[in-house]
């Protein structure tokens, strides 16, 4: 009889969930078949377009002594066949794999035996089966770097001493600046929201600017935007949820200088794309230049890095850590230029190191708040301001060199 009863009881309850299910589930699933029925019915106009709607991105291109390789995107919205390949204005043979017809948003490798001659200009025309002409200008010939072993190591040389060892040694300032008092700790932290600051305008900057090359079918521009505003949300969430965690002035530190150095590094990865890019395209000059100038200009990042650590106690250990976190993203930004760089990717990347600074620039702010109402210091001093001021000016030099 108990058992009966408790069946009793249960039905009502399950016959709900089995309700909720269907009404949460039935819109679902009418909608997918609206979808069905207008993919395989048409929405009822015949109408076609008098012009076929083409597009084609050229991602990669390799020079070899065999020839020609063009990795190329169909970003149109219907498939399309390349039919002819012409080179300085004449037609050339041309193989492609795994077909001339290349699917929407499918990739395919168009290989063209051309005997191009290293220094010179030459132009490639591809021209589909509908009379649609892509063109892919080579501004200056020359064969790309065969990737091994070797060219890897010097790429994470180079990464080492473009972000690692720059970091490094702006860490070693933390002796002198340690000796400030809480007034100039204040300053030191203003002065390294001022480097944020910058950083947050130069990344954002540099992520259009790859967003312009990537395929527009991956709007990059959006990948860029919304990129920056999830990473700055989700950081903003892991800190409030660390805050409850972290303890005393010591804690508080420690986790904010890890942020700064996670939001460095992200930085400091664009870095490396530009440098691995100028390599991969024969500008050795540039990416030398590159180097330089990001050696310098990373430096300032250290001692940002090394600020909120003053009322804390780290060790060695701890300084090696930040130095790798900042700096370490710098050798993944060279190999990704240099060997697999995809501009989509590299979009979203500088979208996300937007987000993770900027994040980095209000737990700053609310630290500089915190202390000021503490110890009854003014918020926005004239010292406070030269020092942001001061931090935008270091990098804005420091730029120029680059």
């Amino acid at each position: 009889m108990s058992q009966l009863q408790t069946n009793i009881s249960q039905t009502p309850g399950s016959a709900k969930k089995s309700n909720l299910l269907l009404w949460g589930g039935l819109p679902v699933v009418l909608l997918i078949a609206m979808i069905a029925a207008i993919m395989t019915l048409g929405t009822g106009v015949d109408e076609a377009s008098p012009v076929p709607i083409e597009n084609m991105d050229v991602e990669k291109m390799v020079l070899t002594n065999e020839g020609i390789t063009l990795k190329v995107l169909n970003s149109g919205p219907e498939a399309l066949t390349i039919a002819q390949v012409m080179v300085d204005d004449a037609y050339w043979n041309f193989q492609m794999n795994p077909s001339a017809t290349i699917p929407r948003m499918g990739r395919a490798t168009i290989t063209i035996p051309y005997p191009w001659v290293e220094g010179d200009a030459h132009e490639i025309r591809m021209i589909s089966s509908n009379s649609t002409i892509f063109d892919q200008g080579i501004d200056v010939a020359f064969k790309t770097p065969e990737m091994n072993g070797e060219r890897i190591g010097k790429y994470a040389l180079i990464g080492i001493y473009v972000g690692v060892i720059p970091i490094a040694l702006g860490l070693l300032w933390f002796p002198f600046i340690r000796r400030f008092s809480m007034r100039g700790m204040h300053a030191v932290l203003a002065f390294t929201a001022g480097l944020l600051l910058y950083l947050i305008v130069d990344t954002f900057e540099e992520g259009l600017e790859f967003a312009a090359k990537a395929p527009s079918i991956f709007q990059g521009t959006g990948l860029v935007w919304f990129g920056a505003l999830l990473s700055l949300l989700f950081l903003t969430a892991v800190d409030q949820a660390s805050d409850r965690k972290a303890r005393g002035q010591d804690g508080e530190g420690k986790s904010l200088a890890f942020k700064l150095a996670t939001g460095i590094g992200l930085h400091n990865f664009g870095e490396g794309l530009a440098i691995g890019t100028a390599f991969a395209v024969g500008e050795a000059a540039l990416g030398t230049f590159l180097i330089i100038g990001f050696t310098l200009h990373n430096m300032t990042e250290g001692i940002g890095i090394a600020a909120p650590l003053t009322k804390a106690k780290p060790t060695w250990r701890t300084f090696a850590v930040l130095a790798i976190i900042g700096g370490a993203p710098a050798i993944l930004g060279v190999w990704s230029g240099g060997l697999i760089l995809n501009n989509s990717l590299a979009a979203l990347f500088f979208g996300i190191g937007t987000g993770a600074i900027a994040q980095v620039v209000y737990v700053i702010a609310k630290m500089i708040m915190k202390e000021s109402a503490k110890h009854a210091y003014p918020l926005l001093s004239w010292r406070n301001f030269a020092s942001v001021c001061l931090g935008i000016a270091v990098m804005y030099a420091t730029a120029l060199l680059v």
